[in-house]
This record gives C-alpha cells, structure tokens and sequence, in this order.
C-alpha cells in the first residue's frame, strides 16, 4: 500500500519530536515542514534532507497528513486551512483557545470526510493505558504536574500548556460531568497562570484535585486515585503504577516522638512501555489509512476543551478582582 504523505506546521520543540517520529515511521514519507524561522526549517533540512517552507499553502497537494504544532492563537486558522484543503490534521492540544472555533474545526472535518486529532499525548502513555483497566469506581482523584518555569512557552499558562492533560484523563476515567469548579492560582514568573489548584466536583460524587505549577523547582508528574478497596498511585515519568490494597494506619506516642506507621499490600503493575508520541501519531495514520475508530470521541475532545476553558475563565477572573 502507498505510503501516507505527511507534513508538519510549525517545528518548535514539540514539531521537531513530530519530525522524528514521522521519519522513522515506514508507512510513512514525510516531504515538507513549515515554520516562519529560516533557521529552523534549515536546521531540519541539515538533519532529515527535508524541504522547509514559510508557509502551509506549500503543502497543499503534496501531503496527505499534517501535523500542526504552531503556538495556540494559530491552531484555528492553520487547522482550518489544511482541513478546507483536503488535508487529515494532528492538531497539538489544546484544539483551539476558544470552543466555538474548536466545534467548527471538526464540523468542517466530519463535512469534508477527513480525520481530526488533538495531540493529547498521554492518552497513549503505556501506564494511562492501564489505569483504565484498573480504575472502576473512583472516589478521589488527585493529579499533579509540577516543574520549573520555562521561557520557552510564551502564550500559554499552565491550564492550556499542561493541565489540560490531566483534566483529559480526569473526565476519560470518571465519565462524569462536572457540575461544580473551584479555582485557586497565581501569577509568578509571568502575567498568565503560572500555578493553578482546581477542585472538581462530578454529577456521580466523585472529587477530583488537579495542580499544574511551573514554579516548581522539584519536577513531579503523578496521578493518584481513591477507591473503596485500593488506593493507586502512577507515574507518568517512570509509566509505573502502584495498587495498594489492605491498608492499615496507626499512630503510636513514645517518649519526646510522634510516629506513623503504614501497612498494606502493593502490587506493581506491569506496563509496556512504548514512546507515547509514537503510538498517537500510529493511531493517526491508521484512522486515516484504515478507517479505524478514533480513541476519545468527539464531544469528549469538546468537554475536555470546555472543563479547560471554563477553569482559565475563573482564574481570569479572580485575577481582575
């Protein structure tokens, strides 16, 4: 079967770990990128032989996929030229910074019979995987994201950079609507959301407390959840997670000394661990190629996007108070 042409918008960071994968993959042929940065496209051109471009009109008629990677405000207008062209699009989260531009970008997809994805990238971390397979009934769900600040994200705050990970799993595991938000956070090294603490409230009982920092000198990524009869704890950085079970607590008073002490049974999950952004882009282009069902339905890409909106709204808020 012939290979799937493919291109990527935008080689930042992220678009260069794009560029990566799609040269490695067979069923692929990657011919062009797109960045505004002379120096950029040449320096892929030097690594990959690949030709760079200015502009995503470039691509037009040579590409079956792209790729688009360009900062949040362009995501609508990039996606909508390359979807209005014929062409199926991996769009970086988050889809759109505004929900109205986000329904029109898959309306026009489903009009034109093309696929749309929106790269949330740790729905196909190996450990996520399994914690679906593991959660049944959850009663607390507590995510943390936490790193140091960096210069290299300039128009997102943490909601839209890196909680909308969590909220995405969040809302995937519960299947739940949320029907209360509680929001805390503050401005540090930037004027945006710097560190976020949001409380979720869902429609079946179940609490979720979501913290996305980037003024964390300590990098943690972990997401941990309450049930009756386990309490499991992953890792995203290490793709491990642990069930404990059993648990018992008690506290004993010697002299001058307070001590805790904690039994229970841990089991270790076994995980396979593959490169998550690999799998997402195999997914891509096996919707494309083979017709085959996309991960996370529509209106669920749409609420995660919602939840998220919603979340910045309030901090917004509280910050103009």
């Amino acid at each position: 079967m012939a290979k799937v042409r493919a291109g990527v918008v935008g080689i930042g960071k992220m678009g260069e770990y794009h560029v990566g994968v799609l040269a490695e993959l067979q069923e692929v042929d990657l011919v062009g990128v797109v960045d505004v940065s002379p120096q950029r496209r040449k320096a892929i051109h030097d690594k990959y032989s690949i030709p760079g471009y200015a502009d995503c009109k470039d691509l037009f008629g040579q590409v079956d996929i792209a790729v688009v990677a360009v900062p949040t405000a362009l995501h609508y207008p990039v996606a909508r030229e390359l979807l209005n062209n014929g062409i199926h699009v991996l769009l970086e989260k988050p889809c759109a910074n505004d929900l109205n531009h986000a329904r029109e970008l898959f309306q026009l997809a489903q009009d034109k019979g093309l696929t749309l994805h929106i790269g949330h990238v740790e729905r196909f971390n190996g450990a996520v995987q399994e914690l679906h397979k593991i959660v049944e009934a959850p009663i607390f769900v507590e995510c943390k994201r936490m790193g140091p600040f960096t210069e290299r994200i300039k128009d997102d705050g943490v909601v839209m950079d890196i909680m909308i990970h969590d909220i995405d799993i969040v809302l995937n595991l519960i299947k739940s609507k949320v029907v209360k938000t509680h929001v805390l956070g503050a401005s540090v090294f930037s004027e945006r959301d710097d560190l976020v603490n949001t409380q979720l409230e869902f429609e079946n009982g179940c609490i979720a407390s979501i913290v996305a920092s980037r003024v964390s000198q300590n990098k943690e990524r972990t997401l941990s959840v309450t049930q009756k009869d386990s309490f499991v704890v992953l890792d995203y950085t290490d793709q491990e997670i642990y069930v404990h079970r059993k648990s018992s607590s008690e506290h004993q008073m010697s002299k001058g000394s307070l001590r805790y002490k904690q039994e229970s049974l841990v089991e270790r999950i076994f995980v396979h661990k593959d490169n998550p952004l690999k799998l997402e882009l195999q997914h891509f282009v096996d919707c494309v190629k083979n017709g085959s069902p996309r991960n996370v339905a529509v209106d669920n890409e749409l609420y995660s996007l919602e939840i998220a909106l919603d979340i910045l709204g309030k901090f917004n808020q509280k910050g103009k108070k």
